[in-house]
């Protein structure tokens, strides 16, 4: 009854609910993309499926908590620096998504002058790539959640309710991102940036999450002022407006076969 009646526990559950979709909004324009090289009649499966799989894995680990917590614990180190199991995921995480997604970027800017167009990948490759993916952002959102509340039903409730939002968004957001090729690496280049930020993460140097979502924010809404000009533009059949016109002077009278002028 406590969980209902305390007002600290629902601001907890709030914040911890937006994080948790901040955080959802990577996994599903990632998995957007991925799903984006199968057959259309596919797709929509490929992410249903993604995003359940990021839900069970959540509820996993969530539910294994001391397993999770003891993930911190040094395993071995490297150069003067203790590698933990979380490290050891965040880093192998880091490098995965720097190699797909620079993998990807290559393949929509020269795939068609590199092998004939785009392969289409085969549906297992594609949710074997989801299911790692789940794993990095779930661990990374789990510690997360479990440094920000100590209720075990706050945690599942929160997780539950993103992974339904990211569910219900995820045809929107795929095929937004599909049919605006910027956005699409717009987000590639995200992934870049998680990437590496993954990885300093897993050396020890810990980058606050304003400070990476905080450009990408900024990037959206300029991407997004960009998208409006463009529609506007287009809706009004008018091409863009100049800043420096070029004046014609128009001749003050007409040429006559004679050789001389008439006023107009």
């Amino acid at each position: 009854m406590e969980l209902l009646t305390s007002p600290e526990l629902w601001i907890a559950f709030a914040t911890l609910l937006l994080l948790e979709i901040v955080l959802g909004i990577d996994n599903i324009v990632f998995i957007s993309i991925l799903a984006g090289r199968l057959p259309e009649h596919q797709q929509a499966r490929a992410r249903t499926i993604g995003i359940s799989l990021a839900l069970i894995t959540r509820l996993l680990l969530l539910a294994s908590l001391s397993w999770v917590i003891g993930l911190t614990a040094p395993l071995f180190t490297v150069v003067g620096q203790e590698i933990s199991g979380r490290d050891l995921i965040l880093l192998l995480g880091g490098l995965f998504l720097l190699v797909k997604a620079t993998y990807e970027i290559h393949e929509h800017l020269e795939g068609a002058d590199h092998g004939g167009g785009r392969k289409t990948a085969s549906f297992a490759g594609v949710i074997v790539q989801i299911l790692i993916l789940d794993v990095v952002f779930s661990l990374d959102s789990v510690i997360t959640a479990v440094g920000m509340v100590n209720e075990l039903t706050i945690m599942v409730a929160a997780v539950i309710i993103a992974m339904i939002i990211m569910l219900v968004s995820a045809g929107t957001v795929s095929a937004f991102v599909n049919r605006h090729p910027t956005v699409k690496m717009l987000a590639l280049s995200f992934l870049l940036l998680i990437g590496g930020s993954l990885i300093a993460e897993g050396l020890g140097q810990h980058i606050p999450k304003g400070y990476v979502y905080g450009p990408i924010a900024f990037s959206i809404f300029v991407e997004f002022l960009n998208l409006r000009l463009r529609s506007r533009q287009s809706k009004g059949g008018a091409a863009p407006v100049s800043l420096h016109p070029t004046f014609v002077k128009e001749p003050s009278a007409a040429a006559t076969p004679g050789g001389g002028t008439t006023s107009p």
